[in-house]
């Protein structure tokens, strides 16, 4: 049974950091993202990385956040520095499973960014 356990969220003031962990479970794993929705906002890509280590990101992220993953403990990271505001959402960890050839989301994680 395939599983995804998010971890790091909470709250930071502007100009913080956090860091997210993303711990997947019961197959091998391809691309591993993070996607992120703020309220009345439609879920969007953060970044993602494949399992070669290429990676990708939103232009609101670059330069701030890293991706990175271990696959041996089939695990994403995502290090976000210099957080504003604006970057307040429910982050969510996102697996492409090949034992069903399916993505799989994690249950969310609360970033929240005061001002």
């Amino acid at each position: 049974q395939v599983q995804l356990v998010e971890s790091g969220g909470g709250l930071v003031q502007a100009g913080g950091s956090l860091r997210l962990s993303c711990a997947a479970s019961g197959s091998i794993f391809g691309a591993m993202g993070w996607y992120r929705q703020a309220p009345g906002n439609a879920r969007e890509l953060v970044a993602d990385i494949t399992s070669g280590g290429s990676t990708n990101y939103a232009d609101s992220v670059k330069g701030r956040f890293t991706i990175s993953r271990d696959n041996v403990k089939n695990t994403v990271y995502l290090q976000m520095n210099s957080l504003k505001p604006e970057d307040t959402a429910v982050y969510y960890c996102n697996a492409f499973a090949y034992s069903t050839h399916q993505g799989y989301w994690g249950q969310g994680t609360q970033v929240t960014v005061s001002s």
